[in-house]
């Protein structure tokens, strides 16, 4: 097998302000881009004006290639990163490799063109700082090629890959990676955050992408859908019980622990509420500066968190967030949680409405302006009036889904000298490392 090229979604908008720092041409028609230009819509057409305003060329699709592929920059304006979530922001981006410019409904779209291995590098340093230890690098750089390859294989099966029940008392969603049509991946956490060169890509990140090029996860010969997220709360959570309802034997609940088989027995509730010994239980700053970039940086709590709503706040929340009015919020009872307590499905009761939520991105989404950092928390219910409860204090363990790696577990792991071989073995229990290309 050769080393694959990948197309990735990198923006989406009604206008692109486009800079090209290095010299591109428009393929097959040999005109010379250089410097700034505005990309719009006419008509049918894509539009290309420079800074004078003048059209440079206009077309329903546009590729746009590199003149030198060892010197090969583009930059893009305002980039939205963490759609969504709460570190959400705009930035400029820049990027290298070939550029496919289509049109999505009214919008535009930039596809960025570029090998798996210089796409990783990327990768590496947008999830993670660029200047964390090698060990732990490497781990992700052979997450981060599994979780690829192996979504690019679900593509060419063409397999259905979300679920939803909605109706008026029962909301059931789990979200894949399907929507994308045009392209194989996006750029932003709903896929991997994928930042071009805007993050710097270290010699120490270049390193780690080289020295596992073309390794993968393996399990029953078939390369790993291998899933991470920022902080697991002190035990991974299943596959099933995040998404597909369907066992994933190397993504299964494991203690954030070396020789700790066992899963927390005892009621959830209690475990939240404390601070159990694990890998990612952690307030290192050295260690944490290495997991999280400047934006992850200013999220202050994720092992064990809470939050504070006054009632109006809450019930406004949910019924703008889940667009039904709940009246007066009652109680958020679990109906069912996970192996590392998170809570798979609730019913959310209000004075004027009742509903089952479900699986944890649509109760994270429900209960919060952004997201929840994990659907793992208990609720506290105070001073109440009428039997009303007029304050909510959510408590609550992690930060993400929490299935396969644990990125500031596996930090810890890798500073207490834990090879990446270590780290991969001890979050995906059964897969073996296998070099494909």
């Amino acid at each position: 097998m050769e080393e694959p090229s990948i197309k990735v979604g990198i923006y989406s908008g009604y206008t692109i302000s486009l800079h090209f720092v290095s010299e591109y041409f428009i393929k097959n028609i040999g005109l010379s881009l250089f410097g700034n230009y505005l990309l719009s819509i006419d008509s049918s057409s894509i539009v290309i004006k420079d800074t004078g305003c003048n059209i440079v060329f206009r077309s329903e699709e546009i590729e746009i290639v590199p003149s030198n592929k060892k010197n090969d920059i583009f930059e893009i304006e305002d980039v939205i990163i963490g759609v969504d979530f709460h570190w959400e922001r705009k930035e400029k981006q820049r990027f290298r490799g070939g550029i496919s410019i289509i049109r999505e409904e009214e919008k535009l779209t930039i596809i960025n063109k570029i090998a798996v291995e210089q796409y990783l590098e990327s990768v590496i340093s947008s999830e993670m700082n660029a200047n964390a230890s090698i060990d732990f690098l490497k781990s992700h750089a052979i997450i981060s090629r599994s979780w690829l390859l192996s979504r690019l294989n679900d593509a060419r099966k063409e397999e259905v890959n979300k679920g939803m029940i909605d109706s008026i008392e029962r909301r059931i969603k789990w979200y894949g990676r399907e929507e994308h049509i045009n392209f194989d991946v996006c750029a932003d956490d709903h896929c991997q955050r994928y930042q071009g060169i805007t993050r710097v890509s270290t010699e120490q990140v270049r390193k780690a992408v080289h020295e596992t090029k073309g390794l993968v996860l393996k399990y029953a010969d078939e390369i790993c859908d291998a899933r991470f997220s920022k902080c697991c709360g002190g035990i991974s959570e299943n596959f099933e019980n995040v998404w597909e309802d369907k066992e994933v034997p190397y993504l299964n609940a494991v203690v954030d622990k070396v020789d700790s088989d066992c899963i927390y027995e005892k009621d959830f509730e209690e475990w939240i509420r404390i601070y159990p010994d694990a890998f990612c239980n952690t307030n290192d700053k050295h260690l944490l500066f290495q997991v999280l970039n400047d934006y992850d940086i200013e999220t202050k709590d994720f092992y064990r968190w809470a939050v504070k709503y006054t009632q109006k706040e809450l019930a406004d929340i949910v019924r703008r967030r889940s667009g039904i009015d709940f009246g007066d919020i009652l109680s958020i009872n679990p109906l069912s949680r996970g192996r590392s307590g998170r809570i798979i499905e609730l019913e959310l009761k209000g004075s004027k409405h009742t509903m089952t939520i479900g699986k944890e991105l649509e109760i994270r989404k429900v209960l919060s302006e952004s997201h929840l950092f994990s659907s793992a928390f208990v609720v506290d219910y105070l001073n109440y009036t009428d039997n009303v409860p007029q304050n909510f204090i959510i408590r609550g363990a992690g930060w993400g889904h929490g299935v396969g790696l644990c990125q500031i577990g596996a930090a810890a792991m890798a500073d207490k000298g834990y090879s990446f071989e270590n780290i991969l073995m001890h979050y995906f229990k059964g897969a073996q490392i296998e070099k494909i290309y």
